[in-house]
């Protein structure tokens, strides 16, 4: 017999809030470190009473298990929206900024609007909604978790996609992040269209950034 797993804390974490606060969003971002690409960001509002199986932090889940769960929290849920910044934001504002403007985005996205939002990590986005900062919350909030989920895997599915479209660069491996065979394409093309040129400095030094 299969063995379901149910991380039930990360649902009482937040029955506990919506004690005060009875409509609460968790937020989330999802490609910080890579060198190429989009930055993506998702904010969710799960029903109450909801319970998803398997759900936790979306990098201690599986990428097939993340791809069933996706589905799933979204007919699970209130309201959700996914959003990004691109990547010449990115390079113009900094990746924590442009994390914070993919997030905001996200929240203000939503069509129901939330008493509180949960946002993972230790920098609150410019929000007109009350807001919390949670350390490592996509690990404590079946909100956040569920954010966790939606932005990852939309960002995945856009790396895919631009691995289409740049075949040279094997994004559809990596999702953009440094390895040595995207380091070691980088060294043989040079930078395409969606690479974060401000990550590059290292890898390509005083190289021309051409474009594949």
């Amino acid at each position: 017999m299969k063995r379901i797993i149910l991380h039930r804390e990360l649902f009482e974490y937040d029955s506990e809030i919506r004690r005060i606060h009875p409509v609460i969003c968790g937020v989330d971002e999802a490609g910080r470190g890579p060198l190429a690409g989009e930055v993506y960001a998702s904010a969710v509002i799960l029903n109450d009473g909801v319970l998803i199986d398997y759900l936790n932090d979306s990098k201690k889940i599986s990428e097939s298990r993340r791809e069933k769960l996706y589905d799933e929290i979204i007919a699970k849920s209130l309201d959700y929206c996914i959003a990004a910044a691109t990547v010449e934001e990115i390079d113009r504002l900094n990746i924590l900024q442009a994390a914070m403007l993919a997030m905001k985005r996200a929240v203000e996205g939503l069509h129901v609007k939330p008493d509180i939002v949960l946002v993972d990590g230790n920098k609150l986005p410019e929000l007109e909604i009350q807001a919390e900062c949670i350390v490592k919350g996509d690990a404590k909030s079946a909100s956040i978790a569920s954010a966790s989920v939606l932005a990852k895997v939309s960002r995945d599915r856009y790396m895919k996609q631009m691995a289409e479209k740049y075949p040279q660069y094997f994004f559809e491996k990596h999702k953009g992040y440094g390895t040595a065979l995207h380091r070691e394409m980088l060294l043989k093309y040079g930078a395409s269209d969606i690479h974060r040129k401000t990550f590059l400095k290292k890898i390509l030094g005083d190289q021309k950034n051409e474009k594949h």
